[in-house]
């Protein structure tokens, strides 16, 4: 049968349950993060959904994106690990792939990202600048614990030691967006809007959860975790340095491992980091194995595309100038470097 690809037209539940039940599927294809996309960033969404004999058999989440840095494109999707086409069949995954092909001709786009991994003709594929970090979760408190290397494994006991105590409450959201302002403005990198952190709890209430960190009562670190099947993604996270020596961010990740494994999961994911950062370097050191993320472009008449990194000459200067700012400077002035230029570096 034929199968045809249209616009998103307000089919919500039966988008969410085809991506749920689809082995391709994951937490960035739920279609809560377009109305979080389209409501903080004012992003024009162009989701494409795929039919045949009346039911779903593919979707793609798009986002157009324009910026003086890299012109317009397609992404699938920003500030996502992973997007791109999610498909039942081949059939389907080509029929969306045209019609993304289409759709990059109607609106100029200078090029399209679709952060799948799959291959696809006239595509050019990245791959060694993103790594993940999956392993499995273990039946019980004592093997997981027994699964972190010996060195980390201590600094969790530092934790302990130390009397630090973790909580898992959505309320904590201005506590837990303090402490990721001042990671973020440490790091070089524009902080996001609070009313984002916001949606993605409201958009996402049952599979997100917050859990903060306390040193006798004083919040010390922080993180926002999603939850998709049977997989816990820790995805963005705060701490304070001048706390660094009771291991509090040690601590956090083996709290969210035991919560984690309590609700069910059964799947750590670590997210993604740049080869030679301080985040790759600390997933590694808790045993977990890297793995290359492939994303894959199209830019027409197989034009280059430059991509924007930290290592970037330009790109570090406005690090450096970054982190000398007053932190609620960094509030004020980051979402709009964020809505202007940060997709383009996620």
């Amino acid at each position: 049968m034929l199968t045809e690809v249209r616009q998103f037209a307000g089919e919500r539940e039966e988008w969410d349950h085809f991506v749920r039940r689809t082995p391709g599927g994951t937490f960035f294809h739920l279609i809560g993060w377009r109305d979080v996309l389209e409501r903080c960033f004012r992003f024009r969404c162009c989701y494409l959904v795929a039919r045949r004999a009346g039911d779903i058999v593919g979707v793609l989440p798009l986002c157009e994106l324009r910026s003086a840095l890299s012109g317009s494109c397609l992404l699938s999707l920003p500030f996502a690990v992973e997007g791109g086409v999610c498909s039942a069949d081949d059939e389907a995954r080509r029929a969306l792939e045209d019609a993304v092909l289409q759709l990059s001709r109607d609106r100029g786009a200078r090029y399209i990202e679709l952060r799948d991994g799959l291959d696809g003709a006239g595509f050019q594929m990245r791959e060694g600048l993103y790594y993940r970090f999956r392993r499995p979760l273990l039946a019980s408190d004592e093997e997981n614990l027994a699964a972190i290397p010996r060195k980390q494994r201590r600094m969790v006991r530092v934790g302990q030691q130390n009397g630090l105590q973790a909580r898992v409450d959505a309320g904590d959201l201005d506590v837990f967006y303090d402490l990721y302002a001042r990671s973020v403005r440490q790091l070089g990198t524009p902080v996001f809007p609070r009313r984002y952190f916001r949606q993605l709890l409201d958009q996402f209430p049952d599979d997100s959860c917050l859990l903060t960190v306390r040193h006798e009562g004083t919040p010390v670190a922080s993180v926002l975790s999603f939850f998709f099947n049977d997989t816990v993604l820790p995805y963005y996270a705060g701490s304070r340095h001048e706390f660094f020596r009771y291991a509090v961010n040690d601590f956090m990740y083996w709290e969210l491992m035991r919560y984690a494994r309590e609700r069910g999961a059964r799947v750590f994911d670590f997210g993604r980091s740049k080869k030679g950062t301080g985040a790759y370097d600390f997933k590694c050191h808790w045993g977990f194995e890297p793995e290359p993320l492939r994303y894959r472009v199209y830019a027409p008449h197989n034009a280059s595309v430059e991509g924007h990194t930290a290592s970037d000459g330009h790109v570090q200067f406005l690090r450096e100038a970054w982190r000398r700012l007053p932190l609620p400077m960094t509030k004020l002035l980051g979402p709009f470097f964020i809505r202007r230029f940060g997709a383009f570096y996620t």
